[in-house]
């Protein structure tokens, strides 16, 4: 049984103490928030021992000691808290939201802060006594070591209109995580899942995000990808919301643009670290189950409800789910797969 235990009041729980489960949460902790991590043993042990260290797109570094917080491997090992993050990856969301169902009063807020569309109703159903909220996370982070997160990419957090962003809203912004506010979430998940359709091309390439995007092959196919998810969404009569300065029906249009083009524009609408990497790609060369269902196979069962096909989601999802994890491809190389996974 661990002992580490946050206050009540106005605590938070983050479940999910990965790359954005800590930054969040740390950057909260920072701000005077309480914040009680959830995660794996080596994690949670780490965070008791070293302390936390956030870095932010521009560099700066704020550091935790491990008093700043508290941490354990289950959420009943903690006081009810005000409000929890959950931010496992989509596989966990049933495991996560049947702990949370058994340890917390009913009524307990809880944001969904993962990808995909499908994590709300899967908490729902996990933990129908929870108030179960939509959230959004826009921007990457990776997590140099166990207890070191930075933020490569830009972006604003994103939540479900209601009384709990209200009361929350300016706590957040404190802690240098501004909400935007929205009543349709899913269309803002279905925004947000067009740019991540590139995060199993990222895991199957295994380069840094800024240097796939530098390549025009690369984007050409996270374009195709993007076309098969626009056409399910026209035929469900979903208007994804903006993701970018663009609206999101011309995303692929950017993506096929001559490099030199397609770079002044891009710069102007999102800030990359040089050395950004998505979490598919921790996960595929760890051998752990990824997020692919939710992104490609989501796109897949959009399709198929609305008479429609998505073949090359469908290829790309088999492929990340059966290629040998130290295996990497070229554009080619996967141009060449997508190619012969149509014809058979």
């Amino acid at each position: 049984m661990d002992t580490q235990r946050t206050s009540a009041g106005d605590s938070i729980m983050v479940h999910g103490a990965g790359a954005i489960g800590l930054s969040l949460g740390g950057r909260l902790a920072a701000s005077g928030v309480p914040v009680h991590f959830v995660g794996r043993p080596p994690v949670v042990d780490a965070l008791r021992r070293n302390g936390l260290r956030i870095i932010d797109l521009s560099g700066r570094c704020t550091e935790l000691a491990p008093d700043r917080y508290s941490a354990s491997t289950s959420p009943s090992d903690a006081e009810p808290p005000a409000l929890v993050l959950l931010t496992v990856k989509g596989v966990a969301t049933a495991a996560a939201g049947a702990e949370l169902q058994s340890a917390l009063r009913p009524g307990t807020p809880v944001v969904s802060f993962q990808n995909g569309v499908d994590n709300p109703a899967r908490l729902a159903a996990a933990a129908p006594d929870l108030q179960v909220i939509a959230g959004m996370v826009p921007f990457n982070v990776v997590r140099p070591a166990p207890t070191t997160v930075q933020q490569t990419t830009s972006g604003r957090l994103a939540i479900e209109a209601g009384p709990v962003a209200s009361r929350w809203s300016s706590a957040f912004a404190a802690a240098g995580l501004p909400l935007a506010i929205h009543r349709d979430m899913r269309a803002v998940q279905w925004g947000k899942l067009l740019l991540n359709l590139n995060n199993p091309l990222n895991a199957l390439g295994g380069m840094p995000l800024l240097q796939q995007l530098e390549d025009r092959d690369w984007r050409r196919l996270l374009a195709r990808l993007q076309d098969e998810a626009l056409a399910a969404l026209r035929a469900a009569g979903i208007r994804p919301a903006r993701a970018t300065p663009l609206p999101a029906a011309w995303l692929p249009t950017l993506l096929r643009l001559p490099n030199p083009l397609f770079r002044v524009l891009a710069r102007r609408m999102l800030t990359i670290h040089p050395e950004a990497r998505l979490s598919m790609h921790a996960d595929r060369a760890a051998g752990r189950p990824t997020e692919v269902d939710d992104l490609c196979g989501a796109v897949v069962r959009l399709s198929a409800a609305h008479g429609l096909d998505a073949p090359a989601n469908r290829a790309v999802q088999r492929l990340v789910e059966t290629a040998a994890a130290d295996r990497c491809y070229s554009a080619a190389e996967l141009q060449a797969w997508l190619s012969e996974s149509r014809r058979t």
